[in-house]
């Protein structure tokens, strides 16, 4: 049954084109949900609602004219999205919002609401013309999605938090691990030096205090590790500077030159142990042949990186080594084993006068 009413927008809008009021036609017409208000009345009442607008609401024309807006809503609706609606029709603007609505028997549907004022030639706003559309199923669906990735997001969360304390108990472990091997490294030491106040042999007792040097170098290596928080990282250049300082002021070298120009340089942990040793081995024969007779002058340290390589420099201004002795050492025997295993590189070049050594790493061994 065809719907009837008086409502038409021709005389207050002065439409002169065609006969009848093909505006309000249309909207009796189309599909599409529509109400008109009157603002001009009290409370800003329905006085036109569409077929397509009953048939969204379950309710009949009778019960809709005269009504305002509001009686769609209900518990759930967002009244700070209402408090917009509001605010736009006392402005007399157009807003779009996404409200909850409720149907006559109480089920409720999203609603898509366009509402922009109709004004006369004055400007006045005669009509606020609303549009409804049912969007349940995009918000429900939109509603799913974020319930999904809410429930992907606390799983992460949960995920991160066991690896997190994976990584934890891990980082304890290998400290522990590094702290123990500290303390037995140092009482190797100990009973190494013990052994040695036995002995009477030079020559046996030079080896074994090579082999207690060697062995303190482990111990600080694993010292710094064990107090590290990363234990994926050892800072190569911290513990160059450490070293060669302890080494030449426990030799009692007063007038040796320290320069020391190390820069943080960071390398895997498990690379640690082997330029330990190899600094070590270093720097304990510059103090023997670059600076043997008690004979004055300077060592040199420097660490820096560059954007393909690290680089470990120690410089004496020494005699020098012949090239036999670089051949015949055991100790440059070992630097050359240990920079393969630190993936690293071991040069020895003329300082004029005097020896350079220089390690250098790919930039695939650090990190800065």
């Amino acid at each position: 049954m065809k719907q009837r009413d008086d409502w038409h927008l021709t005389d207050a809008l002065e439409y002169e084109h065609g006969r009848g009021d093909p505006f309000a036609a249309a909207v009796r017409a189309t599909r599409m949900p529509m109400v008109i208000t009157n603002p001009g009345l009290d409370d800003n009442p329905i006085v036109f609602c569409n077929e397509a607008f009953q048939e969204l609401t379950g309710y009949s024309r009778e019960e809709i004219v005269g009504r305002n807006c509001r009686f769609l809503q209900g518990p759930d609706t967002d009244m700070s999205e209402v408090a917009l609606v509001r605010e736009a029709i006392s402005r007399g603007h157009d807003i779009a919002v996404d409200l909850l609505n409720y149907r006559k028997d109480g089920s409720t549907f999203w609603n898509a609401l366009y509402l922009s004022p109709v004004r006369d030639k004055d400007g006045i706003v005669r009509f606020f013309f609303a549009s409804q559309l049912d969007v349940t199923e995009r918000i429900e669906a939109h509603q799913t999605v974020n319930d999904q990735k809410a429930l992907v997001e606390r799983e992460v969360e949960r995920r991160t938090a066991d690896l997190q304390a994976a990584l934890e108990a891990k980082t304890i472990l290998l400290h522990e691990v590094d702290h123990r091997v500290k303390n037995n490294l140092t009482m190797i030491g100990s009973l190494l030096r013990l052994q040695v106040r036995t002995i009477d042999d030079p020559e046996i007792m030079a080896k074994l205090d090579s082999m207690l040097e060697r062995v303190d170098a482990l111990a600080i290596v694993h010292r710094q590790l064990y107090q590290s928080k990363d234990i994926t990282r050892f800072d190569i250049g911290s513990f160059a500077t450490s070293l060669v300082t302890d080494v030449v002021g426990s030799s009692g070298r007063t007038n040796i030159d320290l320069r020391l120009d190390a820069r943080p340089l960071f390398v895997a942990a498990a690379h640690a142990s082997a330029l330990g040793l190899i600094l070590n081995e270093i720097v304990t024969n510059a103090l023997k042949h670059a600076f043997s007779d008690e004979r004055p002058g300077y060592l040199h340290l420097s660490v820096e990186a560059d954007e393909t390589r690290g680089v470990i420099k120690i410089c004496d201004d020494g005699p020098g080594l012949p090239s036999t002795k670089r051949t015949k050492s055991i100790g440059m025997a070992l630097i050359t084993r240990l920079a393969r295993q630190a993936h690293a590189q071991a040069v020895w070049s003329n300082n004029t006068p005097g020896t350079c050594v220089t390690i250098t790493f790919p930039r695939s061994e650090f990190s800065t």
